[in-house]
């Protein structure tokens, strides 16, 4: 299968190949501290760097760095009994996209490489260098992984992730997206992925299959991803931090 259009596809660790162990927490995180989780709350922690997250949710008078030690606690306990693993369908997944002819394939996540070795290491033979892109310093990280690491348009870079802010830059770059939304009965992802204007949202990783792929590499082409009309307002802005 070759592609006419689209030159990278970039997959989202956590939430795409890896189960969603972020929405829970942060969810239990929040409650447990007294606050309300809402849509608003969600939007404002998810693929935002730690530290920028972490002024989020913090109390008062709390240092933001006190609030991500507290959290990887909290993330520490709920990983005793929910584990890292892969999704159903993430290695057929990476099948399918790694007999894309000539198309590379990288990982990117807002964790350090550690975790990209530490639980797709049976899967490291898929991907193209460099691999896995920690995206922490640069949230949401789309232009930085197009342009910088591949040295592409935004345009010709396909992007599968489980978050609507991803979806919001990667229409104001004018990027392909599709969306897997979590599961998680307490998450507002799918309707912030619809809310952003998203085409292609989906429920399993079996249905991004050859016949999507085609369809999305053609919009590319054609530069109609996106529905017209103004993009977001932020879509596609670069907030740095320092990496914690």
């Amino acid at each position: 299968m070759a592609l006419r259009h689209l030159r990278l596809i970039a997959v989202n660790i956590d939430g795409v190949l890896l189960n969603d162990t972020f929405s829970p927490v942060i969810h239990r995180f929040v409650v447990a501290r007294g606050g309300v989780y809402t849509t608003e709350t969600e939007r404002a922690v998810l693929s935002q760097s730690q530290l920028e997250a972490a002024a989020v949710l913090a109390r008062p008078g709390e240092a933001p760095t006190d609030v991500v030690a507290a959290y990887f606690r909290e993330r520490e306990e709920y990983l005793r009994e929910n584990p890292v693993r892969l999704l159903d369908g993430a290695v057929e997944l990476l099948e399918r996209l790694r007999a894309v002819g000539g198309v590379p394939l990288v990982c990117y996540g807002g964790l350090g490489r550690e975790h990209f070795d530490r639980y797709l290491a049976s899967c490291v033979q898929y991907f193209d260098e460099p691999r896995y892109v920690c995206t922490n310093a640069f949230r949401p990280g789309l232009r930085e992984i197009a342009e910088d690491v591949a040295g592409l348009r935004c345009d010709q870079v396909l992007f599968i992730d489980d978050v609507a802010r991803v979806a919001e830059a990667a229409r104001g770059l004018g990027a392909a997206f599709v969306g897997h939304p979590t599961d998680y009965e307490h998450s507002f992802q799918r309707d912030l992925m619809r809310d952003a204007g998203a085409r292609h949202v989906v429920d399993s990783l079996h249905a991004v299959d050859e016949e999507l792929l085609r369809t999305i590499d053609s919009e590319a082409a054609e530069g109609c991803l996106w529905p017209a009309g103004a993009a977001p307002s932020d879509a596609g802005v670069t907030r740095v931090a320092a990496s914690v």
